[in-house]
């Protein structure tokens, strides 16, 4: 579906995308945190991958594996990064409360849904679409 397709932004690159914000709360520090970022769905359509409507068929077969520079990896169905299928939001993230990431590295991925955020990837170094067989 990508063709080996892929993309790298810089943290400076990056900041020049149009951006979101999105409130959590996270349940492991106990604070409202507001994080801005990129959705990854609005990421993967730079490269083609379909979305809204367009989301049919195989494409519920795809996955979205997120991982850190530390090797902590997460998957996130294919359709729970598109807000016209999910309502939560899954957003690559590079500042929180109005800061730019420090602890976290550059890139942060949160996703708005999450009880608690074992999603949530520090560090975030690669975005990888997958497909399922079924």
């Amino acid at each position: 579906m990508l063709d080996g397709k892929s993309m790298t932004w810089s943290p400076e690159e990056f900041a020049s995308l149009p951006h979101k914000t999105v409130s959590v709360f996270n349940a492991h520090s106990k604070t409202n945190e507001t994080y801005s970022g990129v959705p990854v769905i609005e990421l993967l359509a730079k490269l083609g991958v379909a979305r809204g409507e367009d989301v049919k068929g195989k494409l519920f077969l795809l996955g979205v594996v997120a991982e850190g520079t530390d090797e902590y990896g997460v998957l996130y169905a294919f359709a729970e990064t598109d807000p016209s299928i999910h309502t939560g939001e899954v957003l690559v993230a590079d500042s929180v409360d109005g800061h730019k990431l420090e602890k976290d590295g550059a890139f942060k991925m949160v996703s708005t849904e999450e009880k608690r955020p074992a999603r949530w990837v520090r560090n975030l170094a690669s975005i990888t679409v997958i497909e399922s067989k079924p």
